[in-house]
Protein backbone atom coordinates (compact mmCIF):
# COMPACT_ATOMS: atom_id res chain seq x y z
CA UNK A 1 0.00 0.00 0.00
CA UNK A 2 1.40 3.41 -0.97
CA UNK A 3 1.61 6.28 1.50
CA UNK A 4 -1.16 8.08 -0.39
CA UNK A 5 -3.44 5.04 -0.28
CA UNK A 6 -2.78 4.87 3.45
CA UNK A 7 -4.19 8.36 3.93
CA UNK A 8 -7.60 7.13 2.76
CA UNK A 9 -7.44 3.77 4.55
CA UNK A 10 -6.61 5.48 7.84
CA UNK A 11 -10.00 7.16 7.67
CA UNK A 12 -11.93 4.36 5.96
CA UNK A 13 -14.48 3.89 8.75
CA UNK A 14 -15.44 7.57 8.84
CA UNK A 15 -15.56 7.79 5.05
CA UNK A 16 -17.79 4.75 4.71
CA UNK A 17 -20.15 6.01 7.39
CA UNK A 18 -20.46 9.35 5.59
CA UNK A 19 -21.12 7.63 2.26
CA UNK A 20 -23.84 5.42 3.79
CA UNK A 21 -25.88 8.31 5.18
CA UNK A 22 -29.50 8.53 3.95
CA UNK A 23 -28.78 11.53 1.76
CA UNK A 24 -31.06 10.76 -1.18
CA UNK A 25 -34.05 10.22 1.10
CA UNK A 26 -33.31 13.52 2.80
CA UNK A 27 -33.05 15.36 -0.50
CA UNK A 28 -36.40 13.94 -1.57
CA UNK A 29 -38.05 14.96 1.67
CA UNK A 30 -36.56 18.45 1.78
CA UNK A 31 -37.05 19.24 -1.91
CA UNK A 32 -40.74 18.31 -1.67
CA UNK A 33 -41.15 21.43 0.50
CA UNK A 34 -41.32 24.75 -1.29
CA UNK A 35 -38.83 26.97 0.51
CA UNK A 36 -38.66 29.93 -1.81
CA UNK A 37 -36.92 32.86 -0.16
CA UNK A 38 -40.24 34.68 0.42
CA UNK A 39 -42.28 31.65 1.51
CA UNK A 40 -42.19 32.07 5.28
CA UNK A 41 -44.37 29.03 6.00
CA UNK A 42 -42.29 26.78 3.75
CA UNK A 43 -39.05 28.05 5.24
CA UNK A 44 -40.36 27.41 8.74
CA UNK A 45 -41.22 23.80 7.80
CA UNK A 46 -37.82 23.34 6.18
CA UNK A 47 -35.98 24.80 9.18
CA UNK A 48 -37.84 22.45 11.50
CA UNK A 49 -36.90 19.38 9.47
CA UNK A 50 -33.26 20.49 9.27
CA UNK A 51 -33.15 21.03 13.01
CA UNK A 52 -34.44 17.47 13.51
CA UNK A 53 -31.85 16.06 11.10
CA UNK A 54 -28.87 17.97 12.55
CA UNK A 55 -29.87 16.98 16.09
CA UNK A 56 -27.84 13.80 15.53
CA UNK A 57 -24.72 15.93 15.99
CA UNK A 58 -23.40 17.09 19.37
CA UNK A 59 -23.90 20.71 20.34
CA UNK A 60 -26.94 22.91 20.73
CA UNK A 61 -29.06 23.84 17.70
CA UNK A 62 -30.67 27.27 17.53
CA UNK A 63 -33.15 28.63 15.02
CA UNK A 64 -32.04 32.24 14.88
CA UNK A 65 -34.30 35.12 13.89
CA UNK A 66 -33.10 37.03 10.85
CA UNK A 67 -32.06 40.64 10.93
CA UNK A 68 -35.05 42.55 9.48
CA UNK A 69 -34.59 44.21 6.13
CA UNK A 70 -36.30 46.48 3.65
CA UNK A 71 -37.17 46.54 -0.03
CA UNK A 72 -38.12 49.19 -2.55
CA UNK A 73 -41.50 48.49 -4.15
CA UNK A 74 -42.53 49.35 -7.71
CA UNK A 75 -43.82 52.74 -6.58
CA UNK A 76 -40.48 53.63 -5.02
CA UNK A 77 -41.65 53.21 -1.43
CA UNK A 78 -39.21 51.61 1.02
CA UNK A 79 -40.99 48.89 2.96
CA UNK A 80 -39.89 46.54 5.75
CA UNK A 81 -39.43 42.89 4.84
CA UNK A 82 -39.02 39.75 6.95
CA UNK A 83 -36.84 36.71 6.34
CA UNK A 84 -37.02 33.16 7.64
CA UNK A 85 -35.06 31.86 10.61
CA UNK A 86 -31.57 30.43 10.20
CA UNK A 87 -30.18 27.21 11.66
CA UNK A 88 -27.06 27.64 13.80
CA UNK A 89 -25.07 24.84 15.45
CA UNK A 90 -21.81 25.09 17.40
CA UNK A 91 -19.75 22.05 18.34
CA UNK A 92 -16.57 21.90 20.46
CA UNK A 93 -15.57 25.58 20.46
CA UNK A 94 -12.54 24.64 22.57
CA UNK A 95 -11.04 22.27 19.94
CA UNK A 96 -7.72 23.31 18.35
CA UNK A 97 -9.01 23.19 14.74
CA UNK A 98 -12.03 25.40 14.14
CA UNK A 99 -14.09 25.30 10.94
CA UNK A 100 -17.26 26.92 9.67
CA UNK A 101 -19.68 25.15 7.31
CA UNK A 102 -22.49 27.02 5.59
CA UNK A 103 -25.46 26.29 3.37
CA UNK A 104 -28.86 27.70 2.52
CA UNK A 105 -32.34 26.26 2.80
CA UNK A 106 -34.05 28.73 0.45
CA UNK A 107 -34.55 28.30 -3.28
CA UNK A 108 -35.35 30.67 -6.14
CA UNK A 109 -38.68 28.95 -6.77
CA UNK A 110 -41.64 30.83 -5.28
CA UNK A 111 -44.68 29.13 -3.81
CA UNK A 112 -46.65 29.78 -7.02
CA UNK A 113 -43.86 28.73 -9.41
CA UNK A 114 -44.90 25.81 -11.66
CA UNK A 115 -41.70 23.86 -10.86
CA UNK A 116 -42.56 21.97 -7.67
CA UNK A 117 -42.29 18.22 -8.38
CA UNK A 118 -39.45 15.68 -8.28
CA UNK A 119 -38.75 13.49 -11.31
CA UNK A 120 -36.37 10.53 -11.58
CA UNK A 121 -34.39 10.41 -14.80
CA UNK A 122 -31.94 7.93 -16.34
CA UNK A 123 -33.25 5.04 -14.29
CA UNK A 124 -32.79 6.96 -11.05
CA UNK A 125 -29.24 8.14 -11.74
CA UNK A 126 -30.49 11.74 -12.06
CA UNK A 127 -32.99 13.53 -9.84
CA UNK A 128 -34.74 16.58 -11.28
CA UNK A 129 -36.47 18.91 -8.87
CA UNK A 130 -36.50 22.34 -7.22
CA UNK A 131 -33.45 22.82 -5.03
CA UNK A 132 -32.10 19.29 -5.42
CA UNK A 133 -28.67 20.67 -6.38
CA UNK A 134 -28.97 24.24 -5.10
CA UNK A 135 -28.73 23.26 -2.40
CA UNK A 136 -30.70 20.68 -0.49
CA UNK A 137 -28.36 18.06 -1.89
CA UNK A 138 -25.48 20.10 -0.50
CA UNK A 139 -27.04 20.24 2.95
CA UNK A 140 -27.40 16.45 2.94
CA UNK A 141 -23.73 16.14 1.96
CA UNK A 142 -22.70 18.50 4.78
CA UNK A 143 -24.63 16.53 7.39
CA UNK A 144 -23.28 13.19 6.13
CA UNK A 145 -19.71 14.49 6.24
CA UNK A 146 -20.13 15.70 9.82
CA UNK A 147 -21.58 12.31 10.68
CA UNK A 148 -18.35 10.80 9.36
CA UNK A 149 -16.20 13.24 11.33
CA UNK A 150 -18.05 12.42 14.54
CA UNK A 151 -17.21 8.73 14.02
CA UNK A 152 -13.48 9.46 13.79
CA UNK A 153 -11.00 9.37 16.69
CA UNK A 154 -9.90 12.79 15.46
CA UNK A 155 -13.27 14.36 16.28
CA UNK A 156 -12.01 15.92 19.53
CA UNK A 157 -9.52 17.97 17.50
CA UNK A 158 -12.26 19.53 15.36
CA UNK A 159 -14.72 22.19 16.40
CA UNK A 160 -17.18 23.69 13.98
CA UNK A 161 -20.05 26.06 13.48
CA UNK A 162 -22.83 25.35 11.00
CA UNK A 163 -25.01 28.11 9.55
CA UNK A 164 -27.85 27.24 7.18
CA UNK A 165 -29.55 30.47 6.22
CA UNK A 166 -32.95 31.21 4.73
CA UNK A 167 -32.08 34.12 2.44
CA UNK A 168 -28.96 33.29 0.41
CA UNK A 169 -30.77 33.42 -2.92
CA UNK A 170 -31.68 37.07 -2.28
CA UNK A 171 -28.21 38.09 -1.09
CA UNK A 172 -28.28 37.01 2.60
CA UNK A 173 -29.45 40.40 3.94
CA UNK A 174 -30.87 38.83 7.08
CA UNK A 175 -27.99 36.42 7.76
CA UNK A 176 -24.76 38.16 6.71
CA UNK A 177 -24.02 39.27 10.28
CA UNK A 178 -24.58 35.75 11.63
CA UNK A 179 -22.26 34.26 9.02
CA UNK A 180 -19.58 36.86 9.75
CA UNK A 181 -19.71 36.07 13.47
CA UNK A 182 -19.51 32.33 12.80
CA UNK A 183 -16.51 32.81 10.49
CA UNK A 184 -14.44 34.78 12.99
CA UNK A 185 -11.25 32.99 14.03
CA UNK A 186 -11.86 29.90 11.88
CA UNK A 187 -9.05 28.05 10.14
CA UNK A 188 -11.14 27.34 7.05
CA UNK A 189 -14.67 27.29 5.66
CA UNK A 190 -16.62 24.87 3.50
CA UNK A 191 -19.81 25.99 1.77
CA UNK A 192 -22.11 23.54 0.00
CA UNK A 193 -23.16 25.20 -3.23
CA UNK A 194 -23.25 22.74 -6.15
CA UNK A 195 -20.09 22.23 -8.18
CA UNK A 196 -19.35 24.76 -10.89
CA UNK A 197 -19.62 22.06 -13.58
CA UNK A 198 -21.28 18.62 -13.64
CA UNK A 199 -17.83 16.98 -13.58
CA UNK A 200 -17.25 18.34 -10.07
CA UNK A 201 -15.12 21.38 -10.93
CA UNK A 202 -14.96 23.84 -8.05
CA UNK A 203 -15.67 27.57 -8.32
CA UNK A 204 -12.52 29.54 -7.50
CA UNK A 205 -12.33 33.31 -7.65
CA UNK A 206 -15.66 35.12 -7.71
CA UNK A 207 -16.62 38.73 -8.42
CA UNK A 208 -18.53 40.79 -5.93
CA UNK A 209 -22.15 41.76 -6.45
CA UNK A 210 -24.16 44.85 -5.63
CA UNK A 211 -27.90 45.27 -6.11
CA UNK A 212 -29.28 48.78 -6.22
CA UNK A 213 -32.62 50.50 -6.59
CA UNK A 214 -32.40 54.11 -7.77
CA UNK A 215 -35.61 55.94 -6.93
CA UNK A 216 -36.10 58.85 -9.33
CA UNK A 217 -38.54 61.63 -8.38
CA UNK A 218 -39.53 64.15 -11.04
CA UNK A 219 -42.56 66.38 -11.51
CA UNK A 220 -45.84 65.49 -13.19
CA UNK A 221 -47.42 67.67 -15.86
CA UNK A 222 -49.87 67.40 -18.76
CA UNK A 223 -48.14 65.75 -21.71
CA UNK A 224 -49.85 68.09 -24.21
CA UNK A 225 -50.60 71.38 -22.47
CA UNK A 226 -47.45 72.01 -20.44
CA UNK A 227 -44.92 69.18 -20.73
CA UNK A 228 -42.10 71.67 -20.23
CA UNK A 229 -43.23 72.12 -16.63
CA UNK A 230 -42.72 68.41 -15.94
CA UNK A 231 -39.60 66.49 -15.03
CA UNK A 232 -39.85 63.06 -16.63
CA UNK A 233 -38.66 60.51 -14.09
CA UNK A 234 -38.96 57.64 -16.57
CA UNK A 235 -36.63 59.33 -19.07
CA UNK A 236 -34.17 60.14 -16.27
CA UNK A 237 -34.22 56.50 -15.13
CA UNK A 238 -33.59 55.39 -18.72
CA UNK A 239 -30.67 57.84 -18.94
CA UNK A 240 -29.27 56.40 -15.71
CA UNK A 241 -29.53 52.90 -17.13
CA UNK A 242 -27.78 53.82 -20.38
CA UNK A 243 -24.96 55.74 -18.70
CA UNK A 244 -24.28 52.92 -16.28
CA UNK A 245 -24.46 50.26 -18.99
CA UNK A 246 -22.05 52.17 -21.20
CA UNK A 247 -19.54 52.33 -18.31
CA UNK A 248 -19.15 48.54 -18.08
CA UNK A 249 -15.61 47.29 -18.68
CA UNK A 250 -13.37 44.29 -17.99
CA UNK A 251 -13.44 43.81 -14.24
CA UNK A 252 -16.84 45.46 -13.84
CA UNK A 253 -20.04 44.08 -15.35
CA UNK A 254 -23.15 46.26 -15.11
CA UNK A 255 -26.66 44.99 -15.74
CA UNK A 256 -29.59 47.45 -15.67
CA UNK A 257 -32.34 44.92 -15.08
CA UNK A 258 -35.68 46.71 -14.73
CA UNK A 259 -37.41 50.08 -14.66
CA UNK A 260 -40.65 50.46 -12.73
CA UNK A 261 -42.71 53.57 -13.37
CA UNK A 262 -44.77 55.50 -15.82
CA UNK A 263 -48.51 55.95 -16.15
CA UNK A 264 -51.09 57.38 -18.54
CA UNK A 265 -49.83 58.47 -21.95
CA UNK A 266 -51.01 62.03 -21.35
CA UNK A 267 -49.08 62.54 -18.11
CA UNK A 268 -45.38 63.24 -17.59
CA UNK A 269 -44.36 60.54 -15.09
CA UNK A 270 -43.03 61.81 -11.78
CA UNK A 271 -41.69 58.54 -10.32
CA UNK A 272 -39.53 55.69 -11.62
CA UNK A 273 -37.28 53.04 -10.08
CA UNK A 274 -34.23 51.62 -11.83
CA UNK A 275 -32.95 48.21 -10.64
CA UNK A 276 -29.32 47.49 -11.48
CA UNK A 277 -26.71 44.86 -10.59
CA UNK A 278 -22.96 45.56 -10.65
CA UNK A 279 -20.27 42.85 -10.37
CA UNK A 280 -16.72 44.03 -9.62
CA UNK A 281 -13.91 41.51 -10.03
CA UNK A 282 -11.59 42.98 -7.38
CA UNK A 283 -11.92 45.29 -4.37
CA UNK A 284 -10.50 48.19 -6.38
CA UNK A 285 -13.18 47.58 -9.02
CA UNK A 286 -15.82 47.86 -6.30
CA UNK A 287 -14.40 51.21 -5.18
CA UNK A 288 -14.49 52.38 -8.80
CA UNK A 289 -18.10 51.17 -9.12
CA UNK A 290 -19.15 53.11 -6.03
CA UNK A 291 -17.59 56.27 -7.45
CA UNK A 292 -19.25 55.62 -10.83
CA UNK A 293 -22.70 55.34 -9.27
CA UNK A 294 -22.25 58.61 -7.38
CA UNK A 295 -20.97 60.45 -10.46
CA UNK A 296 -23.76 59.11 -12.67
CA UNK A 297 -26.45 60.09 -10.19
CA UNK A 298 -25.05 63.62 -9.99
CA UNK A 299 -24.91 63.96 -13.79
CA UNK A 300 -28.49 62.72 -14.33
CA UNK A 301 -29.87 64.92 -11.56
CA UNK A 302 -28.28 67.95 -13.19
CA UNK A 303 -29.39 66.97 -16.70
CA UNK A 304 -33.04 66.25 -15.88
CA UNK A 305 -33.85 68.33 -12.82
CA UNK A 306 -34.89 65.31 -10.78
CA UNK A 307 -33.96 63.92 -7.37
CA UNK A 308 -32.53 60.42 -7.01
CA UNK A 309 -32.39 58.28 -3.89
CA UNK A 310 -29.96 55.34 -3.92
CA UNK A 311 -31.01 52.20 -2.05
CA UNK A 312 -28.93 49.02 -1.76
CA UNK A 313 -25.26 48.16 -1.71
CA UNK A 314 -22.55 45.60 -2.37
CA UNK A 315 -23.81 42.67 -0.33
CA UNK A 316 -21.21 40.29 -1.80
CA UNK A 317 -17.58 41.51 -1.72
CA UNK A 318 -15.22 40.30 -4.47
CA UNK A 319 -13.52 36.99 -3.70
CA UNK A 320 -10.05 36.76 -5.27
CA UNK A 321 -7.96 33.76 -4.20
CA UNK A 322 -5.15 34.58 -1.78
CA UNK A 323 -2.33 32.22 -0.76
CA UNK A 324 -4.27 30.54 2.06
CA UNK A 325 -7.28 29.99 -0.19
CA UNK A 326 -5.02 28.43 -2.79
CA UNK A 327 -3.70 26.02 -0.15
CA UNK A 328 -7.23 25.03 0.85
CA UNK A 329 -8.13 24.41 -2.80
CA UNK A 330 -4.99 22.30 -3.17
CA UNK A 331 -5.99 20.23 -0.15
CA UNK A 332 -9.53 19.68 -1.47
CA UNK A 333 -8.29 18.80 -4.94
CA UNK A 334 -5.63 16.43 -3.58
CA UNK A 335 -8.25 14.76 -1.39
CA UNK A 336 -10.53 14.30 -4.39
CA UNK A 337 -7.66 12.66 -6.30
CA UNK A 338 -7.01 10.32 -3.37
CA UNK A 339 -10.65 9.25 -3.55
CA UNK A 340 -10.34 8.50 -7.26
CA UNK A 341 -12.19 11.51 -8.73
CA UNK A 342 -9.72 14.29 -9.58
CA UNK A 343 -11.16 17.80 -9.83
CA UNK A 344 -9.88 21.29 -10.41
CA UNK A 345 -11.20 24.80 -9.99
CA UNK A 346 -11.92 27.77 -12.23
CA UNK A 347 -13.24 31.34 -11.80
CA UNK A 348 -17.00 31.81 -11.63
CA UNK A 349 -19.20 34.77 -12.42
CA UNK A 350 -21.65 33.77 -9.69
CA UNK A 351 -21.62 34.87 -6.06
CA UNK A 352 -22.61 33.26 -2.78
CA UNK A 353 -21.97 33.32 0.96
CA UNK A 354 -18.42 32.24 0.24
CA UNK A 355 -17.77 35.84 -0.85
CA UNK A 356 -18.73 37.12 2.59
CA UNK A 357 -16.71 34.46 4.41
CA UNK A 358 -13.59 35.24 2.37
CA UNK A 359 -14.03 38.92 3.23
CA UNK A 360 -13.60 37.89 6.90
CA UNK A 361 -10.10 36.64 6.07
CA UNK A 362 -11.07 32.95 6.17
CA UNK A 363 -10.10 30.67 3.24
CA UNK A 364 -13.19 29.04 1.77
CA UNK A 365 -14.11 26.48 -0.86
CA UNK A 366 -17.75 27.22 -1.55
CA UNK A 367 -18.76 24.50 -4.05
CA UNK A 368 -18.43 21.42 -1.84
CA UNK A 369 -21.98 20.36 -2.67
CA UNK A 370 -23.30 17.90 -5.23
CA UNK A 371 -22.57 17.51 -8.89
CA UNK A 372 -25.52 18.60 -10.99
CA UNK A 373 -26.61 21.52 -13.12
CA UNK A 374 -29.27 23.75 -14.69
CA UNK A 375 -29.79 25.45 -11.34
CA UNK A 376 -32.38 28.26 -11.14
CA UNK A 377 -34.39 26.57 -13.89
CA UNK A 378 -37.03 23.87 -14.17
CA UNK A 379 -34.31 21.57 -15.53
CA UNK A 380 -32.30 21.64 -12.28
CA UNK A 381 -30.83 18.23 -11.58
CA UNK A 382 -28.71 16.28 -9.11
CA UNK A 383 -26.34 13.46 -10.13
CA UNK A 384 -27.25 10.93 -7.46
CA UNK A 385 -23.87 9.17 -7.30
CA UNK A 386 -22.27 12.47 -6.30
CA UNK A 387 -23.95 12.37 -2.87
CA UNK A 388 -21.61 9.75 -1.38
CA UNK A 389 -18.67 11.08 -3.44
CA UNK A 390 -18.91 14.58 -2.05
CA UNK A 391 -19.72 13.41 1.49
CA UNK A 392 -16.49 11.41 1.55
CA UNK A 393 -14.57 14.33 0.08
CA UNK A 394 -15.70 16.73 2.82
CA UNK A 395 -15.04 14.16 5.52
CA UNK A 396 -11.51 13.55 4.27
CA UNK A 397 -10.75 17.26 3.96
CA UNK A 398 -11.89 17.96 7.53
CA UNK A 399 -9.96 15.01 8.96
CA UNK A 400 -6.79 16.03 7.12
CA UNK A 401 -7.17 19.55 8.56
CA UNK A 402 -7.52 17.94 12.00
CA UNK A 403 -4.28 16.07 11.37
CA UNK A 404 -2.51 19.36 10.80
CA UNK A 405 -2.60 20.02 7.05
CA UNK A 406 -1.25 23.56 6.88
CA UNK A 407 -3.06 26.52 5.40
Amino acid sequence: MSDRDAIVETHRGALDLAADAPMLAQVRQWSAINSGSRNMDGLARQAGLLAEAFAMLPGAIDLVDAVPGENVDAAGTIRPVAYGRHLHLRVRPEAPVQLVLTGHMDTVFAEDHPFQALTDLDGGAILNGPGVADMKGGIAVMLAALRGVEASPLRERIGYEVVINSDEEIGSPGSAALIARAAQGKLAALTYEPSALPDGTLAGARPGSGNFSLIVSGRSAHAGRNPEDGRNALVAAADLALRLYQARRPGLSINPAKIDGGGPNNMVPDRAVLRVNLRPALPEDQHAAEALIAETIAAVKAAHGVTIHLHGGFGRPPKPLDARAQKLFALVEDSAALLGRPIGHRPSGGVCDGNNIAACGVPVVDTMGVRGGAIHSADEYLIVESLPERAMLSTLVMLRLAEGSAL
